[in-house]
């Protein structure tokens, strides 16, 4: 999921787990690994004076991580009354339909296998349980059912494995594509710039502090990589695997089975805009 590559938008210090704005809490769950960072956030996310909390990304499925979401809601007064998610990576999702039993609360995403109740989610759409105001945001790439929230009232954007806390997300070929990728990006910084969205919480790693600067790093990565892609390809690198051995060399090995679903959506891409030949 992530290339060990640091991230501007100072990304903020000190325990994942917590308060990170007015109306966010994060409750890190115990999967941590070179694909994860610290591990999946779950965010619980609620009005201050409401008693109604909605719950993005219940994560693994892992008892005790979705009874500790549910006692963190519960410390702060809070019924978890939705469950989002903001795609169908097991990392963020599987734990999905034992939470919904466990907090009698339906899930909306939007793939249709995800959902558990009548409703979805589609960009456009805003959340307004206890008083909230979340926008969904179409944000495809990372998969193709990738969505991220906008939470007007904080300032900020929660991103889930389309821009992280740390490091560089994954365009999980197939499923991802390059070119969907770079538009997603492109939404988020509109945020930033139209909106005035300055925080991202992200589905793994720390709050970042400077939304644009890391949405601009995103896209400034983005094109170094496909630079690097299409001069292995010139100097003779057709394969995927010979294309990330040359351009992913200062990469940990154990990343590279990832760096190579990303290095497809590229060739993808370079290709389908006649960049190189396929």
């Amino acid at each position: 999921m992530t290339e060990p590559t640091a991230l501007p938008g100072r990304p903020r210090g000190g325990v994942l787990s917590g308060p990170a704005t007015a109306r966010a809490h994060c409750v890190l769950a115990p999967n941590p690994s070179p694909m994860t960072l610290d591990g999946t956030n779950t965010w619980i996310v609620a009005e201050p004076d409401s008693d109604l909390a909605v719950v993005i990304d219940p994560g693994p499925l892992d008892e005790g991580h979705l009874q500790a979401v549910i006692d963190a809601a519960e410390q702060a007064g809070k019924r978890i009354a939705l469950t989002l998610l903001t795609h169908g990576h097991p990392d963020h999702a599987d734990g999905a339909a034992r939470f919904a039993e466990l907090t009698r609360s339906a899930v909306r995403a939007l793939d249709p296998a995800l959902r558990l109740g009548e409703e979805g989610l589609d960009a456009g759409d805003v959340i307004t349980t206890g008083g909230l105001e979340l926008r969904v945001v179409s944000t495809p790439g990372h998969t193709a059912d990738s969505l991220s929230f906008h939470l007007p009232a904080d300032r900020a954007v929660l991103t889930g494995d389309t821009i992280l806390g740390r490091g560089t997300t994954v365009v999980a070929h197939p499923d991802g594509r390059l070119g969907d990728y770079l538009d997603s990006l492109r939404r988020l910084r509109s945020l930033t710039v139209d909106d005035g969205v300055a925080t991202v919480l992200p589905g793994h790693g720390p709050v970042l502090n400077d939304a644009q600067g890391a949405v601009e790093f995103y896209l400034a990565h983005r094109a170094h990589r496909l630079a690097q892609v299409e001069t292995a390809v010139e100097a003779g690198h057709r394969t995927p695997d010979e294309v990330v051995a040359s351009v992913y060399a200062d990469v940990d090995r154990s990343l590279w089975p990832a760096a190579e679903l990303s290095v497809r959506a590229q060739l993808d891409y370079l290709g389908e805009h006649g960049l190189i030949d396929c």
